[in-house]
């Protein structure tokens, strides 16, 4: 993998940490993308979203988002899109907003801590992420 590729992964994880930060919610870079499987993780971000263990999230960035677009066709206006295959897990493919907000339930705070998260969430959606992440950007 190229520089400019590595560090345009890198962005993208850091955007991916910075904005559920700015929701309230813990969320922690996997030292060199999971590389390393530091604490016998492999995925690129932690998001401490209920409780002590962390869900292993992984981050994708496409330039002209070759294969993502179908799967925005189908998700449509729509909430979620479950993508079901024979003999295989279920995925889930869900807007940033929804994920958001499930994320901001499954935490359970404190009522004060939780106004005040959603307050925090609603101003990471309707503002800025870093110039350089316009994937996340568009988005949020």
């Amino acid at each position: 993998m190229g520089k400019a590729s590595r560090d345009k992964g890198l962005r993208r994880e850091r955007a991916i940490v910075q904005l559920h930060t700015a929701c309230g919610l813990r969320a922690e870079r996997v030292p060199l993308s999971g590389a390393t499987r530091y604490r016998g993780n492999g995925a690129d971000v932690d998001l401490y979203i209920r409780g002590a263990e962390p869900l292993k999230a992984e981050v994708k960035a496409r330039g002209e988002g070759q294969g993502f677009r179908t799967l925005e066709g189908w998700l449509g206006d729509n909430d979620a899109l479950f993508l079901v295959r024979d003999r295989a897990t279920p995925l889930v493919v869900v807007p940033l907003h929804i994920w958001l907000e499930v994320a901001g339930r499954s935490a359970r705070l404190d009522p004060d801590a939780d106004m005040d998260r959603r307050e925090r969430r609603s101003a990471a959606e309707q503002g800025s992420l870093p110039t350089s992440d316009a994937n996340a950007r568009s988005a949020a």
